[in-house]
């Protein structure tokens, strides 16, 4: 199964738009999560547990420590899906 980083993309930015209520034109793939989006460490792991509930997979936090932008997340869930 190929995994497209556009679909990735869109679900992390469907995320966003829902948990956060961040405007749409505003998550870019360079868009920094903390910087950029006001996200703080909460809203992180608020952003986890949605994206393992949405792929069914399980992601280790320290797969997501090196994450600060939206393009680094998109490339690590792909990581995920496509290591299945």
């Amino acid at each position: 199964m190929t995994i497209k980083k556009e679909d990735v993309f869109e679900q992390v930015k469907n995320a966003l738009e829902e948990l956060f209520e961040i405007e749409p034109e505003d998550i870019v793939s360079e868009a920094h999560l903390y910087k950029d989006l006001d996200l703080d460490s909460i809203d992180a792991v608020d952003l986890v547990v949605h994206l393992q509930n949405v792929t069914g997979k399980k992601i280790k936090p320290a797969e997501f420590s090196t994450v600060r932008t939206v393009d680094d997340v998109v490339n690590a869930v792909t990581e995920l899906l496509q290591d299945s």
